[in-house]
């Protein structure tokens, strides 16, 4: 096992809300995407393979890849599910709890814009089919600018929302726009995540961390040669790798800025 690419796709549809349509690929991109996966002779793996390894279990092949999706969206149920059905692969669904609804009611309760979410009833459905699935949080706050008890809500709390909902343990969590520190993660260790993937632009490695899996965000505009690159094992770092300072950075910007009641907006305002 050398460079794992941990593909991160949002929403795949033709009509996003403009506050996602930089993070948003069309269904042909993403059946394009998936047969140059197939086709470079990647294995397509569970996400739990690789967690697994990188505890010191079962190597996983020496070419795989795993596929996530980070907060909910509807467009997973309709167009996603049946595109990874149709090929047998597996993938791993990261769901914000807030932004769910029952039927006929309108999400809420996260910090999302308005667009159109799973039900719970999907997420259930979703998760009969055997999509893992895995918390991103309950409202998709910056973590790393929260402590004590809203940070336990958050990493806690979805937890047991989904494990409510679905009627067995879940495992896998990801950051909110991959944001996390040392506190967050111990926060995530000690709440009963076994694994937590971040984002980094990188590739995963035998000597990743559990807590901070490095994926590689597909944006609307990544081209063919770069995802052409990334299923050959090339064009981004491989991790881990120590923090950048303009990371520390950026994170001290945040908290300086919450502290002062003046937070960055990571996302538009809903």
């Amino acid at each position: 096992m050398n460079a794992v690419p941990v593909f991160l796709y949002h929403s795949v549809t033709l009509d996003p809300p403009s506050w996602i349509a930089p993070l948003t690929v069309s269904p042909r991109t993403l059946a394009d995407h998936l047969d140059r996966i197939v086709g470079s002779g990647l294995d397509v793996i569970p996400l739990r393979r690789l967690v697994a390894a990188l505890h010191g279990g079962p190597p996983i092949p020496a070419r795989s890849a795993v596929l996530t999706f980070d907060d909910g969206y509807a467009d997973f149920y309709s167009t996603v599910a049946p595109l990874l059905a149709d090929r047998g692969l597996p993938a791993t669904l990261y769901i914000t709890t807030g932004a769910m609804h029952a039927p006929g009611r309108p999400p809420g309760g996260s910090l999302f814009p308005p667009a159109p979410m799973l039900s719970w009833g999907q997420v259930e459905e979703l998760d009969e089919l055997g999509f893992e699935i895995g918390g991103h949080t309950r409202t998709h706050p910056q973590l790393d600018t929260l402590s004590g008890r809203p940070l336990r809500d958050e990493v806690a709390g979805c937890k047991d929302q989904l494990e409510d909902a679905l009627g067995h343990p879940v495992s896998a969590f990801a950051y909110p726009h991959g944001y996390s520190s040392l506190a967050v993660c111990r926060m995530v260790r000690e709440a009963g995540w076994t694994s937590a993937a971040a984002v980094s632009n990188a590739f995963s490695s035998p000597g990743d961390d559990p807590l901070r899996i490095a994926r590689l965000m597909v944006h609307t505009d990544t081209g063919p040669e770069l995802f052409r690159l990334w299923t050959e094992g090339a064009g981004a770092p491989v991790a881990p790798f120590p923090e950048r300072v303009r990371t520390r950075g950026w994170r001290s910007y945040r908290r300086l800025r919450a502290r002062l009641h003046r937070p960055y907006q990571a996302l538009p305002a809903a």
